[in-house]
């Protein structure tokens, strides 16, 4: 990977306007379809029993079973409920809604109600869970906190570790990762619920542990280069340097992701296919939304170039 990437000279700063046509079309994107599902289903995600409350059935039937013959057995007695196919063809999530006292009970009534419509022994319960309203409540706003806290911290820690530049650019490119893949989780109505958030969590560990390299380097090359070099060029040159590090990094993870994807099992497929995603996000944000965002940033204002005093030339030995 490195004898690839020795020579890398690409000008990614030059790409930027693509990036940020990209990233925005794609912010757009996801924000139609939050107003789609918001106005259509009654909120922007698709959340899952961790957060909204109610009782999680997983089932799995000896036989064929229709959907629509589970429906009309659990409905009477827990209006809303939702049911879907769930692993092999004969296999179903049981989702009843928060609806009182009924909740409560819905993991004691619903084989009851299969045992009387299905008969004995023609299924199996797999798994049950079981989580209040208000438990539903605290879970999202410590979720919300959690990520909140993750970018409070690490504005800190790379203020402290380089300037506050580098780490509003960072925080930036956070954010942006963040934001396009909710917006990805929305548009295509993938479940949210506490492995969601342990998902978005390491995306932005991962995020973060990208751009402090590439950073890390500019740093370096401003300490060498001092203003002598462009900042442009400075980050172009900081990027390419990193390249073989980031492409090296992101193909091993992706390989493990993939792998977790296609033989998991369903389970985890969820977390999988949201991690291939916040990785890859990752990766094009600390090239092309990160360093993009440092250049605006240190034109606006100047802070790091600043403290770096040009350079003598060396005088030429007497021949």
């Amino acid at each position: 990977m490195r004898r690839l990437f020795a020579g890398a000279h690409y000008d990614f700063l030059g790409w930027r306007r693509r990036a940020y046509l990209f990233s925005g079309s794609a912010l757009a994107v996801g924000l139609v379809f939050a107003l789609v599902w918001q106005f259509t289903r009654g909120s922007w995600l698709n959340y899952g029993v961790d957060f909204l409350g109610g009782t999680l059935v997983q089932v799995q039937f000896a036989k064929d079973t229709d959907v629509t013959q589970l429906r009309d057995a659990i409905n009477p007695a827990f209006p809303g409920v939702e049911i879907t196919r769930f692993g092999q063809s004969n296999e179903f999530l049981i989702r009843t809604p928060v609806s009182g006292e009924a909740t409560s009970g819905a993991a004691e009534q619903i084989p009851s109600i299969l045992t009387a419509r299905f008969g004995e022994g023609s299924f199996t319960i797999e798994q049950v869970e079981a989580v209040g309203a208000k438990v539903g409540g605290e879970l999202q706003a410590r979720a919300m906190l959690a990520i909140l806290l993750s970018f409070a911290a690490t504005l800190i820690y790379l203020a402290f570790r380089f300037e506050w530049r580098f780490g509003l650019a960072a925080v930036i490119a956070t954010a942006h990762d963040i934001f396009l893949t909710m917006a990805f989780i929305s548009g295509f109505r993938l479940e949210v619920a506490l492995p969601t958030v342990a998902a978005v969590l390491t995306i932005v560990g991962y995020s973060l542990n990208d751009t402090i390299v590439i950073f890390d380097r500019i740093r370096e090359n401003i300490k060498i280069s001092g203003r002598r070099e462009e900042f442009t060029s400075i980050l172009n040159r900081s990027i390419n340097e990193t390249l073989p590090r980031t492409i090296l990094t992101v193909a091993t993870t992706l390989a493990t992701l993939i792998t977790l994807f296609l033989f998991g099992g369903e389970i985890i497929r969820d977390f999988a296919l949201i991690m291939i995603v916040g990785i890859v996000l990752g990766t094009y944000s600390s090239i092309f939304v990160a360093a993009p965002a440092l250049r605006i940033i240190e034109e606006r204002w100047p802070g790091e170039r600043k403290k770096v005093r040009t350079a003598r030339p060396t005088a030429k030995a007497a021949v």
